[in-house]
Formats: structure tokens, sequence, C-alpha cells
């Protein structure tokens, strides 16, 4: 199965540097813009289905992407890491906590291992249906990062220091192939 994913354009939490985690929140003007730009920078009619996280942010991006053009499902296995007592704070009181969140949840939250577990899971399900196919997934920073660790063999750390959001890297699309 290939899988391409896209992170949810930016929002309003994300400008003002705030990580959301489970908090629903609007994209930003750019946000809403950069998802429309999106079909023109990526063919979205090679991709049999797009499934996507159902928190708000991560559905307006898929459906000003994707709709009408194709099928979408809304999983909320794909969600952010649930940050607890820290959704919605600062980004710089929340980045600095994620290694040690790897095993040990936030509190009142979850760890990014029960993340994995999620993407695992979702991974195992949609396999039985759409193993030979091309999917699309729009999500977020998290659940991206449990791909790298569980497809491309990634340690935590490993995933944390080469994310696109640290590296300056983004690009339109990440390419994973699940056996």
């Amino acid at each position: 199965m290939k899988i391409t994913y896209f992170v949810h354009g930016t929002t309003t939490d994300n400008e003002k540097h705030i990580s959301s985690g489970w908090k629903d929140v609007e994209l930003s003007d750019l946000g809403i813009q950069q998802s429309k730009d999106l079909k023109s920078q990526v063919d979205v009619k090679k991709f049999d289905v797009v499934f996507c996280s159902d928190l708000k942010r991560a559905v307006d991006s898929t459906k000003l992407t994707f709709e009408g053009v194709v099928p979408i499902k809304i999983d909320p296995r794909l969600r952010e890491c649930n940050y607890g007592d820290f959704n919605a704070n600062p980004s710089e009181i929340v980045e600095p906590m994620q290694e040690e969140n790897i095993e040990k949840p936030f509190p009142n939250g979850e760890s990014y291992e029960d993340v994995k577990k999620r993407i695992s899971e979702f991974l195992e399900d949609i396999k039985k249906e759409y193993g030979n196919k091309h999917i699309a997934i729009v999500a977020h920073k998290a659940s991206q990062l449990a791909l790298d660790v569980i497809i491309k063999g990634m340690t935590w750390d490993e995933a944390f220091a080469t994310d696109w959001r640290k590296v300056g890297k983004w690009q339109p699309g990440w390419e994973y192939e699940v056996k």
C-alpha cells in the first residue's frame, strides 16, 4: 500500500505559536490558501481514497483539496497527540516536553507511544481493504512522526530531530510504503 501524507494547512493557533493538540481550531487564511493550492501541486486524482483526522483543521484542509475528486474518510485515530492539560498551550512550553512524553503520557493526555499504537491499528485496518491501493492521509505532526517510527524504522528521537517542521523542509506530500 502506498501512502502520501499531507499535513493540514496552517491554523490560527500555528500563527500564534500555540500547540493545539486535541483542541479544535480554525484554519487561518494562509491555511485555507495552502489547502486550495495543494490541488495544483499534486495530482489528487491518483488517490483511491483520502483519510483524515476528525479534528476540524484536518477535515477542512481535506475538503478544500480533495472534495468532489476523491472519496474522503474521517478517522479519529489520525488525531494529533493529546497534550492533555497542555492542549492549546504555547509551543515553547509543549515542544520541549515531547521527548519526555514518548512513553509517559502528558498529564491527562497521551504519550507518543499511544499515538504510535493508534496509527499502527489504523494501518492494520486499512491494509485489509486498501492493501494494493494509493491512499492519501491528511493529519498532524504526531501521526506523521508515528509513520516515520512505524514504517521507516526511526526511533522517536530520530523522528523528532529530522521532523520537517524543525529542519524547515516542507513539501507537498511525503511518501510511505506499507508492506
